[in-house]
């Protein structure tokens, strides 16, 4: 399992010990996350455990899925699909800087830039 698959499957991990391991395992100590709900970028591991606690808590039994990935010089970008509990999916996309087998720098974006 890749690192930036083992970061989204614990988006989905109830237990908060399990889903802490995880992050640390796959992000490096001065990683720097963004999405569209981050007020300012987050950094470090644990504003980032703590930021994926809140979706676990408020979404129970939501998952995040790796559905496309793919590689260009050494920057990954990723497409998620979220589902959560009732069955509804969001996707979103992301592009990962990873170095060392860790992550480094994370921007997502709601959608995958699709015309609408």
């Amino acid at each position: 399992m890749s690192e930036i698959t083992t970061f989204f499957a614990a988006w989905g991990m109830a237990e908060a010990s399990t889903r802490d391991a995880a992050i640390r395992d796959v992000v490096a100590d001065t990683v720097t996350y963004a999405d569209p709900r981050t007020e300012t970028p987050l950094t470090g591991p644990d504003a980032l455990s703590t930021y994926i606690g809140m979706f676990t808590e408020m979404a129970p039994g939501a998952t995040a899925n790796v559905v496309k990935e793919d590689t260009i010089h050494g920057m990954a970008r990723v497409t998620i699909a979220f589902r959560m509990a009732d069955g509804m999916e969001q996707l979103g996309q992301y592009f990962v800087e990873p170095a060392a087998g860790k992550i480094t720098r994370m921007t997502g974006f709601v959608g995958t830039g699709t015309p609408e």
